[in-house]
């Protein structure tokens, strides 16, 4: 067993030997990043709402 991390086999998108990028995978790899930043957004909203909610329950107590 090697210690190292052999990066191509885990990502065949990068395994480019000519050097030329694809723009449909930019675009695809684009849209997942901003599927994930929503789900982000998303959740600390929830969180932060959350927060207030029950911070304002215990002043009313």
């Amino acid at each position: 067993m090697s210690t190292q991390y052999n990066f191509s086999q885990n990502h065949p998108e990068i395994n480019n030997i000519q050097g030329k990028v694809k723009v449909t995978d930019l675009i695809s790899r684009l849209n997942k990043e901003k599927k994930i930043e929503k789900k982000r957004n998303l959740a600390l909203g929830v969180a932060a709402v959350s927060a207030v909610t029950v911070f304002g329950i215990i002043l009313t107590i």
